[in-house]
């Protein structure tokens, strides 16, 4: 069974149909990538995937026992909180040293344990939402635009550690993405959306379709 399948989903906010009748499945270990225009719907099909919005139509099967973890877009932290990123990553309770541990390394960054939340560039704070997400060894990694505002070195470095992260773990990655250029050598299929399935294939096939 795939780890994910979405079935005929719509989604609708007061008149505007965001998603028309969608359907897609993410298999174990694969890296699948959504693109599309501002407006497309990427943001509202993975906020259904978590269960954080009710379909018009359609449903979301997950395999059982489906561990899941989320890289928000944004994530907004008062600068003037004295928090250190081991404690962010306590939050909100029952993770260990050795949790935050193993996540940080996973995410390539291990040294920035005891670092200070406000002292973090862009992608370090970014680096460090995705250690908060594999804390809980997730079987499906979602990412939703997670190097927005990062320079184009920054989000190469951030989808090779997702990369990393796939062959070390073995969980699959659903990522909404932009950046076209890394998406088609950072991905297994692509899928292209505006409100609905445009095309869908490896990014060889993605990238020749119309």
């Amino acid at each position: 069974m795939s780890l994910i399948q979405v079935e005929d989903l719509s989604v609708r906010y007061g008149a505007r149909t965001a998603l028309s009748r969608v359907s897609l499945r993410v298999e174990s270990s694969e890296i699948v990538t959504i693109v599309g225009p501002n407006g497309s719907g990427k943001t509202s099909l993975l906020r259904a995937i978590i269960g954080a919005i009710k379909p018009l139509q359609g449903r979301v099967v997950q395999a059982s026992s489906l561990k899941i973890g989320y890289v928000p877009q944004k994530l907004h932290i008062d600068e003037t909180l004295p928090i250190t990123v081991s404690r962010f990553l306590k939050l909100p309770g029952g993770v260990t040293a050795a949790d935050i541990d193993y996540a940080l390394t996973q995410a390539g960054v291990p040294e920035l344990e005891k670092a200070q939340l406000s002292q973090l560039s862009g992608g370090q704070f970014q680096r460090v939402l995705l250690a908060r997400a594999l804390i809980g060894k997730p079987d499906l990694l979602l990412l939703d635009e997670a190097t927005q505002g990062l320079d184009q070195r920054g989000s190469a470095s951030f989808y090779q550690q997702i990369e990393t992260v796939r062959q070390a773990t073995g969980c699959a990655v659903l990522m909404v993405s932009h950046e076209l250029h890394v998406v088609m050598s950072a991905s297994d299929r692509v899928i292209c959306l505006n409100g609905h399935v445009c095309c869908e294939g490896t990014p060889a096939v993605v990238a020749s379709a119309p």
